[in-house]
């Protein structure tokens, strides 16, 4: 079934009871030619472009729960192209021209809203980095706009400008940045690859990678053995533990990311609003609940729920930066399992292992990266070769200490994510 506007109607006057379900619920068949670990954002992506771009469609994916259970439903929805660093600054920038395009390209509504970000900054020195941002950005093709004060309070004028410890001196404007809607995204991707074949196998847990020889197989689940010529990670926070199934250990630690809803409001804040001082950031969902976030709580855990100080620590710093938001009731807290590689900026690559492939590594930067990565994944994954936007994103790099993309300026200390 094609969505439209005339669909839309016709079912509302008629109860709903038309919509055909939105993909199959296939049997795992006993062997494919690619097996993609992971029915997420990134996984159902990777899927969907491999049918779609090489025609690839023995294809299936694997996911333990229900598709879109992780992290692609556990985020605060912000899609951005605004790295700096060559190698991730036209990786991002070629995600958000995939993202303007996939409405059409899905035929399925994803609710991407354009409403532009603002990163604020609280000193000189913080000017400079984000100017220098901003040249980058423009460099690559992308769009940033310097605001000052008076430009900052004219399109914010809810913050508080007269905070003594950090005022705000200006902000970084990208206009082409904004949200969508992550569990449309996830919908979208997997009805696309299921209407190209692609076989979505949900409540399969994989339990093993098989290797004979150095080459990969397949793998074992907890519905049977599937054999396949190439298998791919795409697990997220999970990463490190299916990659050990295959002997691996990878520069990547998996940290809890806390993001909370409050109750639903009028219409109060119309872009993103990023904190410089405070690691908070802040929009408002489509049902009216200010959505937000801030840093990583702190210890490792494989538990999707974040802990009462760091929910503290996020909300002393919305304090800080719009006192407003103490009149809103709290909705609810949800966490991600995020995997956070050494230098701040994901892996696509092969791996040692012949026909075993490995997507991962994306910090904070995982929901909007979700066609990209999928589209560049899809690409190795079919031509053994690296697409020209993903070509700095090898695993090797933490090996030789060459091209390493330092995104949080984390130096040697990794601990300092």
């Amino acid at each position: 079934m094609r969505y439209s506007g005339l669909q839309v109607l016709w079912q509302g006057l008629t109860g709903n009871k038309g919509w055909a379900p939105v993909w199959r619920e296939p049997e795992p068949k006993p062997e494919y030619d690619i097996i993609i670990i992971g029915g997420g954002g990134h996984g159902l992506a990777t899927a969907y472009y491999l049918a779609r771009e090489h025609g690839l469609t023995n294809v299936a994916v694997l996911e333990k729960g229900y598709l879109g259970g992780g992290n692609v439903g556990r985020n605060t929805t912000i899609v951005r192209a605004n790295y700096v660093l060559p190698g991730n600054s036209e990786f991002y920038s070629h995600s958000m021209k995939l993202w303007e395009g996939l409405e059409a390209d899905l035929n399925y509504n994803i609710m991407h809203s354009q409403r532009g970000i603002v990163n604020l900054f609280h000193s000189d020195g913080q000017r400079d980095a984000y100017a220098r941002r901003g040249n980058a950005m423009i460099n690559q093709g992308d769009d940033a706009i310097l605001l000052d004060r008076e430009g900052c309070r004219k399109m914010l004028p809810y913050l508080d400008y007269e905070q003594t410890r950090f005022p705000i001196y200006g902000g970084l404007y990208h206009p082409r940045g904004g949200t969508a809607r992550h569990d449309a995204v996830t919908w979208g991707f997997a009805r696309g690859a299921d209407q190209r074949g692609v076989d979505l196998i949900q409540n399969c847990e994989v339990t093993g990678i098989d290797i004979e020889n150095g080459v990969v197989r397949g793998v074992q689940t907890s519905r049977g053995a599937i054999r396949a010529k190439k298998v791919g990670i795409v697990v997220a926070g999970r990463s490190s533990q299916v990659a050990a199934m295959a002997g691996m250990r990878l520069p990547v630690e998996s940290h809890v990311l806390q993001a909370f809803v409050t109750e639903g409001l009028k219409p109060v804040i119309d872009t993103v609003v990023t904190y410089g001082m405070g690691h908070f950031y802040i929009s408002q969902s489509d049902k009216g609940g200010l959505v937000f976030g801030g840093d990583l709580d702190g210890y490792s855990s494989y538990a999707a729920r974040g802990n009462l100080s760091m929910a503290e620590h996020v909300i002393e710093a919305g304090m800080t930066l719009m006192p407003m938001i103490g009149k809103a009731r709290m909705l609810r807290s949800w966490g991600g399992i995020v995997d956070m590689s050494a230098d701040g900026s994901p892996i696509i690559d092969k791996t040692h292992i012949d026909g075993l492939y490995f997507n991962g590594g994306w910090c904070y930067g995982g929901f909007k990266a979700t066609p990209a990565s999928g589209h560049c994944f899809a690409h190795l994954m079919a031509t053994d070769r690296p697409h020209n936007a993903a070509t700095r994103h090898r695993l090797d790099r933490f090996t030789t200490g060459r091209r390493l993309l330092d995104e949080e300026a984390a130096g040697s200390q990794h601990n300092l994510h």
